[in-house]
């Protein structure tokens, strides 16, 4: 299988700097053109993948910031048509590309095969899935091969080896790997568990690995790309557009981003 874009990002990444920087934010957040502006901004400001977040009315996995954010996209009027037109709309300023976090639930109601197609169209790089495991995946997985989208599973420290072989087998673009169990958000120390993991999707098989949840500074950064290939941002950056418009946002990338030259 060719190297797709998002494996060639970060392989880019890591050549030229520690490794690779992947922004989230929610779609819509806090309107559909800000959104937009504001994932441009980003990749331009340093990051080498963006990861659009899917509104969801129970996003189990998400910490508070971003649970306010997804709610004000939520109660705006959200539509998937407009992640689509966000997509559409970044990758045509932008090389960076856009990855989309979503819960299972949405892509279901849409359609799998609609769905792939609609974010292939858009320009869309391929989907990251934390509530759906690879054993329980086989429709996506065929679907993906065939349209040519990567599928990015998550490993969390309390996956069984059996597992993370079953994970790196079937993820393409990279495995996200939960640095510590719990929601997103900011957390002053990074659990160790991170490092231990990584080391475990290795002996696993895995070629590319991003750590993310709890990671919100530069320092953070750089040290889990002494043994990760990716480090995932989210919280810090989805406050600093609340509180700071796109420029707050451009600024805090730029701030983080200097994490993987450090």
């Amino acid at each position: 299988m060719s190297t797709s874009r998002v494996e060639a990002a970060i392989l880019t990444a890591k050549r030229e700097r520690k490794g690779a920087l992947i922004g989230y934010l929610p779609v819509a957040f806090p309107d559909l053109d800000t959104s937009v502006d504001a994932a441009i901004a980003m990749a331009r400001s340093g990051a080498d993948v963006i990861e659009f977040g899917v509104p969801y009315s129970d996003p189990v996995m998400d910490g508070l910031v971003i649970q306010e954010a997804t709610q004000t996209a939520l109660k705006a009027g959200f539509k998937l048509s407009q992640l689509f037109e966000a997509i559409t709309r970044v990758t045509a300023e932008v090389d960076a590309p856009v990855l989309v976090m979503t819960y299972w639930n949405p892509v279901v109601q849409y359609g799998v095969e609609r769905f792939a197609k609609d974010l292939k169209a858009a320009g869309g790089a391929g989907l990251i899935t934390p509530d759906i495991t690879p054993d329980a995946a086989a429709e996506w997985i065929e679907v993906s091969e065939r349209v040519g989208l990567d599928r990015v599973f998550l490993a969390a420290p309390t996956s069984t080896d059996e597992r993370l072989r079953m994970i790196s087998e079937q993820s393409t673009g990279f495995v996200y790997t939960v640095s510590t169990m719990g929601i997103t958000g900011e957390r002053s120390e990074l659990d160790a568990a991170a490092r231990v993991l990584t080391g475990r999707l290795r002996d696993a098989g895995d070629k590319l690995a991003c750590v993310g949840i709890g990671i919100s500074n530069a320092e953070q950064v750089a040290s889990t790309l002494e043994y990760a290939d990716g480090a995932i941002v989210g919280t810090v950056f989805v406050r600093a557009l609340r509180d700071g418009g796109v420029d707050g946002l451009a600024a805090e990338v730029r701030e983080i981003a200097q994490g993987t030259t450090s």
